[in-house]
């Protein structure tokens, strides 16, 4: 069992039932799912592209991610239908759990200028969407054989029914937040 679920099992759930006054611990709000979705637009060109994108996702997360192809053409961009353009991964379950350790313990920390993520970046629903501008801030990635820079989406998916349990559940998993009140004092 990854280290963090195991906190979550022994001191997150009963935290949230103090808090949020939950009588059943199935009740209290986990992580569903983590998608993360890389877009290479470059690969109408050069389908090289894709597939040194497609292997780096693979090292990020340690699962297989899937091509995403174009769903209609777009003469502007030089798009045809059915064009590999991308690719993604859904994470559940113990990978889940350790991609996101690995996210908040590593990874993020490594970023340039680092302050926190954003509190705004929730859907209404209890989930949050993270950009990564460069994927060599994990370890995985080998610098010297990366093709080129690129950025991609994370999407950790929580069964919270509001923006708060869910913030509170992610901050207890180690989140870094940005505190909102130094924001306004500036």
């Amino acid at each position: 069992m990854s280290r963090l679920k195991e906190k979550y099992q022994k001191e997150i759930i009963s935290a949230l039932m103090e808090k949020f006054g939950y009588k059943n611990p199935l009740a209290v709000p986990c992580l569903e799912k983590i998608a993360v979705n890389m877009g290479v637009g470059e690969a109408s060109a050069d389908i090289k592209f894709l597939d040194s994108s497609v292997d780096e996702l693979k090292l990020i997360t340690g699962q297989a991610p899937v091509k995403t192809h174009a769903k209609k053409s777009i003469a502007g961009f030089k798009l045809r239908e059915g064009m590999a353009i991308g690719c993604r991964v859904t994470l559940r379950g113990e990978r889940m759990y350790e991609f996101f350790d690995r996210l908040v313990n590593i990874a993020l920390p490594r970023v340039r200028d680092f302050q926190g993520t954003k509190l705004t970046s929730f859907d209404g629903h209890g989930n949050y969407t993270l950009g990564i501008t460069e994927q060599i801030i994990f370890p995985e990635i080998n610098y010297d054989k990366v093709v080129k820079i690129r950025g991609f989406n994370i999407t950790i998916v929580t069964s919270a029914k509001s923006d708060e349990e869910a913030t509170e559940l992610l901050s207890k998993l180690g989140m870094p937040f940005k505190d909102s009140s130094k924001d306004k004092e500036a």
